[in-house]
C-alpha cells in the first residue's frame, strides 16, 4: 500500500533516501519489511519532489517501478536538497496505473503522499467528496482515493489550517465515513512535516537542531528511529518533533 519518506535538513543527494540506504526507498519498492497486508510490492509507479530556489517544489513521477528507471539514479546523485518527499506505489485494485495518480501530489509550496486506502471506495467517500468546490472534483490529479485525500487536505491548507490541523481534520472526517480506511497521509512544505499514523507503519529521525527524516520504515538499522504509535499525528522540523494522539478517528 505505498511507502514514502520525508527529509528536511542540510541539504542532501536525493540517492540518500532514494538508493544508497540499506532499506532505501528503492529496496522498499521490491523489499517491504511492513505492508501490514496491504501488497507485497510498489511497483505501480513512483515520485520524487524536492525544494529548489523556486515558488514550487521540482516533481519527478513515472508510472512504472522505481528500480527499472535507468536515469533515475544518476539524476538523484547529482541534485541536492534540503526538503525532498517522496513515495513508491502500490495501487489498489482497480485504481489506475498512470503517472499522474503516482505521489507526490502537489499545489503551491506543499508536497504529499498517502499509504493506505479508502475502505468502500468510491461509496464510502462522496460525503466527504461533496464538501470540495466542483472545480477541485473536475481536476483530481487521477481518479484514486489519494488524489481526493489531496483535494481535502489542500482545501484545508487553503483556508489558512497548520499542516497537522490540515491532516487531522482530513483523517477524522474520511475515518467517520470510511470505517476500516488506512489513512498514512504524509505533507510538508519546505519547513515543516507533518504524517499521521493511521493502520501503517510510520517511524522518524531527528538530529535535534540540523535534520528530521520521517518514513514508512526506517532506511537503515541505526539507532536513533522512533517509532509514531498508530492513530497519531507527527509534526516535525529540524528544530523539534511532537506526537499527539489523532482526535475523532474512527476506532
Amino acid at each position: 500500500m505505498c511507502r514514502h519518506v520525508a527529509y528536511l535538513g542540510p541539504p542532501i543527494p536525493l540517492a540518500d533516501l532514494l538508493f544508497t540506504p540499506p532499506h532505501s526507498l528503492n529496496r522498499q519498492s521490491w523489499a517491504p519489511r511492513d505492508m501490514r497486508g496491504g501488497g507485497t510490492i510498489n511497483a505501480d509507479g513512483f515520485g520524487v519532489g524536492w525544494f529548489e530556489e523556486l515558488p514550487e517544489p521540482i516533481r519527478y513521477r513515472r508510472s512504472f517501478p522505481l528500480w527499472s528507471d535507468a536515469g533515475l539514479p544518476a539524476l538523484a546523485a547529482a541534485a541536492r536538497s534540503g526538503a525532498i518527499l517522496a513515495a513508491v506505489r502500490s495501487a489498489t485494485e482497480g485504481m489506475p496505473v498512470t503517472e499522474t495518480a503516482a505521489a507526490p501530489f502537489a499545489d503551491a509550496r506543499w508536497l504529499f503522499s498517502h499509504n493506505g486506502r479508502v475502505a468502500g471506495w468510491p461509496d464510502s467517500v462522496t460525503g466527504p467528496a461533496a464538501t470540495l468546490p466542483t472545480r477541485d472534483l473536475l481536476t483530481l490529479d487521477a481518479p484514486t482515493d489519494s488524489a481526493l485525500l489531496w483535494a481535502l487536505t489542500r482545501a484545508g491548507l487553503r483556508t489558512g489550517a497548520p499542516l497537522g490541523k490540515a491532516l487531522a481534520a482530513v483523517v477524522a472526517q474520511v475515518a467517520a465515513a470510511a470505517p476500516g480506511s488506512r489513512l498514512n497521509l504524509l505533507l510538508t512544505d519546505g519547513e515543516t512535516i507533518a504524517a499521521t499514523a493511521y493502520g501503517h507503519s510510520l517511524s522518524y529521525r531527528a538530529t535535534p537542531g540540523e535534520s528530521v527524516l520521517v518514513a514508512s520504515e526506517p532506511l537503515d538499522d541505526a539507532p536513533g528511529w522512533i517509532p509514531v504509535p498508530d492513530r497519531s499525528l507527527l509534526v516535525a522540523t529540524p528544530q523539534a518533533a511532537t506526537i499527539t494522539a489523532l482526535e475523532g478517528a474512527a476506532s
